[in-house]
């Protein structure tokens, strides 16, 4: 992955009166990453998405897309980048080519580069074989291509997506996915939603919004490759507890019944190896030994569900 920072933002913090939406976020995207933004509804991703985009202004902060204030320099910093808003920003009245062209004409995109333009976004987004038809009259994730197409006509180096299959139907969600990760290969993204199934699919990082402030950010890898806490095992002839509370490494055992105990790691150690020697050894009979980490799901929920709890309460 290219080390050459594309947006950056810093401190981002937007108020509407007494109610603070997005407080003191910091992020970065990289030349070739796949951002999620993930969070529960109302957690502040859309409010995040405008500020990054410049279409709201941040009540505290900054941001910068290649270097580019777009406080300073709004126009030339608009100019590295694509935006498709959760509401796809198209006219109904309009063809497909005729909203296109007129997208490239918004870009600054000269006249004898236009047609160009729009016949590679047509297909990048796989919209030739409806090129003169009415937008109002595709289904909405035809719809949603076309969106995407103005958001890369300009072939902007970022590209922000808000929410880009909500309301699709499952096959739709998925050629739009499949879509997201060819176009990050040649961009690079920032999406947001509030789907775990979508960030883990398409995205290479995964930063957590919950009431306003980033709560996680790390690569997608790590909740796949999660640190295990603990590990599972069931043994044919288990010894007592004490035995295996006496293998380097393991901080507990708790007896969770059939010959099935949870070991409880201490310091990161992973000690199944020396268990495996252990229960060969002294013939316990080894029947299963598996890890047990913590996926994305649950580390949204850890992270988000506390404050859910607190706002039934109050």
């Amino acid at each position: 992955m290219d080390s050459e920072i594309l947006i950056e933002a810093r401190g981002l913090t937007r108020r509407y009166g007494p109610t603070t939406a997005v407080s003191d976020l910091n992020l970065m995207l990289r030349k070739g990453e796949i951002l999620g933004l993930l969070g529960p509804n109302g957690a502040g991703k859309s409010t995040t998405m405008k500020m990054l985009t410049g279409n709201l202004a941040p009540s505290a902060g900054e941001a910068f897309i290649k270097g580019l204030s777009l406080h300073d320099a709004p126009t030339e910093a608009k100019k590295h980048l694509g935006y498709l808003p959760e509401q796809p920003p198209v006219y109904p009245e309009l063809t497909v080519d005729e909203y296109l062209r007129y997208c490239a004409g918004l870009h600054g995109i000269a006249k004898k580069d236009r047609a160009d333009a729009v016949e590679q976004a047509k297909r990048s987004c796989s919209l030739n074989e409806v090129s003169g038809r009415l937008i109002g009259n595709l289904s909405k994730g035809f719809q949603q291509r076309v969106g995407l197409a103005q958001a890369i006509i300009h072939r902007p180096p970022v590209i922000v997506l808000d929410e880009p299959t909500v309301g699709l139907d499952p096959i739709q969600i998925r050629e739009i996915r499949a879509l997201i990760v060819e176009l990050g290969k040649s961009h690079s993204v920032i999406l947001s939603s509030h789907i775990l199934p979508e960030i883990q699919a398409v995205c290479s990082r995964v930063m957590i919004i919950n009431r306003g402030r980033a709560v996680y950010d790390q690569p997608v890898i790590a909740t796949r490759n999660a640190k295990m806490e603990s590990l599972t095992i069931t043994l044919k002839r288990p010894p007592a507890l004490d035995a295996l509370n006496r293998i380097v490494g393991i901080a507990g055992v708790e007896d969770i019944g059939a010959g099935r105990f949870r070991l409880s790691l201490a310091g990161g150690n992973d000690p199944r190896e020396v268990i495996v020697d252990a229960a060969v050894n002294n013939n316990w009979g080894l029947i299963e030994l598996s890890p047990e980490v913590k996926t994305l799901e649950e580390i949204f929920v850890e992270l988000t569900s506390g404050d859910e709890q607190e706002r039934k309460a109050a």
